[in-house]
């Protein structure tokens, strides 16, 4: 499985942005993609998540941040509203077969939000 996300940048405070990631390769046994992120410093954590059950987001960006998908491209968004400084980080894309349990990960996007 091959993830290429796209969309990171620079935004100001308030501003919005969405992530696109999409995948190829091996994908039928994908059931869950999903979003990390990773600031300077900290250690990756998760942003939201999106399986055929529905989705979950980290408390930090309830609200602010949708997750969708779309089957048709092999596509998982991420849109980003309301951002705030503390959203900058490097974020990455991930998937999971349901069959293997492997993660797969994308190269990562820059955001970074300007106050």
């Amino acid at each position: 499985v091959q993830l290429q996300a796209s969309g990171g940048g620079l935004v100001q405070a308030g501003g919005s942005r969405e992530l696109s990631c999409a995948a190829s390769g091996s994908i039928f046994n994908i059931n869950q993609m999903g979003w990390y992120r990773q600031a300077p410093g900290k250690q990756r954590e998760l942003v939201a998540l999106i399986t055929s059950g529905g989705t979950n987001y980290a408390d930090s960006v309830k609200g602010r941040f949708t997750i969708s998908r779309d089957n048709t491209k092999n596509t998982v968004h991420l849109q980003m509203n309301s951002l705030k400084p503390e959203d900058t980080a490097v974020y990455y894309c991930n998937s999971r077969d349901g069959i293997t349990w492997l993660n797969y990960w994308g190269q990562g996007t820059q955001v970074t939000v300007s106050s």
